[in-house]
């Protein structure tokens, strides 16, 4: 399968990596490391992109909102002035797929025109205008789903049956896309392990994510030093590299046909081992 995004192609006949660049202050993965008001942020961004390109990322994801637990919402001001620059400059330099990790319906319009060629969003194009503006930019969506919002999400979360329920919600939201004339090739799922449940909703999603890999729709997934990977093995953020790599083939032995990693080059190691085991 070819997804058209923008001016360039993303295979997902074998699945790929999706590179993290957080530019923003509070991220829960690498405290901000990329965030700067200095004069050497955008080369120092452009290093970080160029790095992950180097390692084998098929797709890099620039987001400037956290969505950490807890996390509060910026102004749409301060997210794009955080994002454009950096996705003008690595669309500018750089051959990559760029994906803007936003729900943000001005941003989403703007980052297309500066090179972004694939939105993704926490919220599921939920917020006012949001649709309509991803609609209108032609490129292609993922829908994630998240129950509440970041700060308040791990209030308490709830399921009746949470592989049935966000199935059916990310259906819903697939219905509205299609509404609103965003073609259903353009259409990519993530189930947003760690948004809005427990460590048992996403041990259950991921036992399986077969399910939801089986709807005509490419899976994204997530698990990137997130809090199962910490609440399994008792591990800190930045030491939760093998159980994050443990959780991604698990997601590719379900069907994911893309994951979003922060440590590109040990992803790959593993995929490239994964796809010669699969091929023999």
């Amino acid at each position: 399968m070819n997804l058209q995004c923008g001016n360039k192609y993303l295979d997902l006949v074998n699945p790929v990596v999706m590179g993290i660049l957080n530019i923003t202050p509070d991220s829960f993965s690498d405290g901000g490391k990329l965030y700067s008001s200095g004069s050497e942020h955008i080369s120092h961004c452009l290093r970080a992109a160029e790095q992950m390109i180097v390692d084998g990322a098929s797709v890099l994801d620039i987001g400037g909102e956290s969505t950490r637990p807890g996390a509060t919402v910026v102004s749409s001001e301060e997210e794009m002035a955080r994002v454009l620059p950096v996705i003008e400059a690595i669309h500018r330099d750089l051959d990559i797929i760029i994906s803007v990790d936003t729900s943000n319906p001005t941003l989403i319009s703007e980052a297309a025109k500066h090179g972004a060629g694939l939105i993704n969003d926490v919220r599921a194009l939920q917020r006012d205008g949001a649709l309509q503006a991803a609609a209108k930019t032609g490129l292609p969506v993922c829908l994630m789903h998240m129950q509440g919002e970041p700060d308040n999400m791990q209030n308490n979360p709830h399921y009746s049956d949470v592989v049935t329920n966000v199935k059916g919600w990310l259906l819903a939201r697939v219905d509205a896309c299609i509404n609103a004339g965003i073609s259903p090739q353009k259409i990519l799922l993530d189930p947003g392990f760690g948004f809005g449940k427990t460590l048992e909703h996403n041990l259950s999603l991921l036992k399986h994510l077969d399910q939801l890999a089986a709807l005509p729709y490419p899976l994204i997934v997530g698990l990137s030093r997130k809090s199962i990977a910490g609440k399994l093995t008792g591990r800190p953020v930045d030491e939760r590299l093998p159980a994050s790599l443990a959780l991604a083939q698990l997601a590719l032995d379900s069907g994911a046909k893309i994951l979003r990693v922060h440590d590109v080059a040990a992803t790959m190691d593993m995929l490239k081992v994964w796809r010669a085991v699969r091929e023999i």
